[in-house]
């Protein structure tokens, strides 16, 4: 339970979910995110210290997995633009264009990593 609180805090502390929100023009349901949050981390703590099986169907899996990998992803993406990495890696290497090819190999990258990984 205190690593998933420190790393909600975490989250919570860099304005992740009120950037990402502000990204996506659904800033007026922070609040549900937020909420959602709360309530999946809650769960997700009761799930794993009381051990309960989820029976799930082989499309739950999938749309569960396709979630967490957006997820994660939106959360790596936030972090990074919370950081300027992007802005500063393309002032560095003075790049005039291309700049959508460099967003299309970060996600390939991570999902090649993923399927190398889970293979």
């Amino acid at each position: 339970m205190a690593v998933a609180g420190g790393l909600f805090g975490f989250i919570t502390m860099l304005g992740i979910i009120p950037r990402l929100a502000a990204r996506t023009h659904t800033a007026r349901h922070i609040l549900l995110y937020e909420s959602a949050i709360i309530a999946g981390a809650s769960l997700g703590n009761i799930w794993l210290i009381y051990n309960t099986p989820v029976p799930l169907s082989w499309t739950l899996l999938v749309l569960y997995g396709v979630m967490s990998g957006i997820f994660v992803g939106c959360l790596g993406m936030a972090l990074a633009e919370n950081l300027r990495v992007l802005p500063i890696m393309i002032h560095r290497f003075r790049l005039k264009e291309g700049f959508p090819f460099i967003v299309l190999g970060i996600a390939l990258g991570k999902a090649a990593g993923t399927l190398y990984q889970w293979f």
